[in-house]
């Protein structure tokens, strides 16, 4: 069983074959393990590999943290408490509808990834509502020796939240923090339509700060040890982004035509940050 002392250990899920793509986090606790934001059923197989190299199983998990309800972080839980019926879910509450009656989430998720559905996330199973703890945000959260503060952080996702844990100064911030990876120094927005909210991440972020952590933990991908830093910069770029969009609906055209003007600023923009052909991947 992974160490009740240790902060946590980072497990790549390797989704698609891509590693430091997404991550899902293992903590030890004295009431047992858990595991914040599993990742999708695809990678079920990269979980339990992660889990076994920790000397545990999904058999022996405790709860499971979701900070929000997309495919990447969520996907597996609902196939992970029906193998382990004694898992606690926590998710913000207006995420819980969604995991116990999942199918306006799958048709929305379906009219975007189309056939692709089972290639990318695999299944996503419906969640007993009695194993579902709905969280607003404010709670403090008690498993075995470890305590943890919860806050509402919407602005990617109506439905996300962030966990802090004081003693070690650590946050767990999903896709509140953005994206940026061990090989990627760069923090990317991401912003997925019709949830971003400007305003709503900006305010969230600022949760964040108030939390003074020592260290951030991405689901995608990984720890960032320098906070003000890191928020700071996703800032930058969520005010930089949000101003291309805004402009790109006086450019002549249709929609395709604005779109192309979009992302020509996004590759202004990321010139010379990060080398070319990591640019073109993360821009992709």
């Amino acid at each position: 069983m992974t160490d009740p002392l240790a902060t946590y250990h980072l497990i790549d899920l390797e989704h698609m074959g891509q590693p430091e793509s997404v991550a899902a986090c293992l903590l030890g606790t004295t009431d047992g393990p858990m595991v914040i934001d599993p990742g999708p059923t695809s990678t079920l197989p990269r979980l339990r590999a992660g889990l076994a190299e920790q000397g545990c199983s999904v058999a022996e998990l405790s709860a499971i943290f979701l900070t929000h309800i997309h495919l990447d972080h969520a996907g597996a839980t609902g196939t992970l408490v029906r193998e382990n019926p004694q898992l606690t879910v926590y998710v913000h509450q207006r995420g819980a509808i969604h995991l116990v009656d999942p199918a306006k989430l799958l048709s929305s998720a379906a009219r975007l990834y189309g056939s692709r559905m089972d290639e990318l996330w695999g299944e996503f199973a419906a969640v007993p509502a009695a194993r579902v703890v709905a969280l607003a945000g404010g709670e403090r959260l008690t498993l075995g020796n470890r305590q943890f503060e919860v806050a509402y952080t919407p602005g990617h996702a109506w439905h996300h939240v962030c966990y802090f844990e004081p003693a070690s100064g650590t946050a767990f911030v999903g896709d509140t923090g953005g994206l940026r990876t061990p090989q990627f120094d760069l923090v990317l927005p991401v912003t997925p339509p019709p949830d971003f909210d400007l305003e709503a991440w900006l305010d969230s972020m600022h949760r964040v700060r108030m939390w003074q952590p020592r260290e951030l933990v991405l689901t995608h991908f990984g720890p960032s040890y320098h906070p003000e830093r890191h928020l700071e910069a996703l800032r930058s770029a969520l005010l930089a982004w949000a101003e291309y969009a805004k402009d790109s609906l006086s450019v002549t055209g249709n929609d395709a035509d604005q779109m192309r003007w979009f992302l020509h600023q996004l590759e202004g923009w990321i010139e010379g940050r990060v080398r070319p052909e990591l640019a073109s991947r993360f821009l992709a």
